[in-house]
């Protein structure tokens, strides 16, 4: 992927404009028989939260072409509320990559610790499922 400068003052912005952030509870239908988030559901809620950030970044439509490097370092229990964050990472011509950390919270105290971090890339397409230029 060649990169674009993120530098920019107006890919700076669009980034910070492009952050997805989205809370969730883990209930008892999503865990599994550890009582702890599925690792199936996590992905998919990752996927989602960096979908949603690639279009709002790009206000393209997204194609998820790649997950990769999806680190869980900590157990996420049921009961517990997660936070998953999206940002812009790299941008190329037609692809960009989105780091999603996913940090679970206990509900009834501050207590909080990142739980999972991945890159998903995506690639613009057309209607045709063509390749599109992210930026002008």
């Amino acid at each position: 992927m060649a990169e674009t400068d993120l530098s920019t003052p107006e890919l700076a912005e669009k980034i910070v404009r492009s952050e997805t952030r989205i809370f969730k509870a883990v209930f008892p239908n999503t865990t599994n028989h550890y009582d702890t988030l599925f690792g199936g559901t996590t992905l998919l809620m990752m996927d989602e939260v960096a979908f949603i950030t690639a279009t709002r970044f790009s206000r393209l439509k997204m194609v998820t072409v790649s997950s990769e490097r999806v680190d869980f370092t900590h157990p996420i229990p049921g009961g517990t509320l997660v936070e998953l964050i999206g940002t812009v990472v790299r941008v190329g011509s037609t692809s960009l990559q989105v780091r999603v950390e996913l940090f679970v919270e206990q509900m009834y105290s501050e207590e909080r610790e990142k739980a999972v971090a991945g890159l998903f890339t995506f690639v613009a397409v057309d209607q045709d499922k063509k390749p599109v230029r992210i930026l002008p």
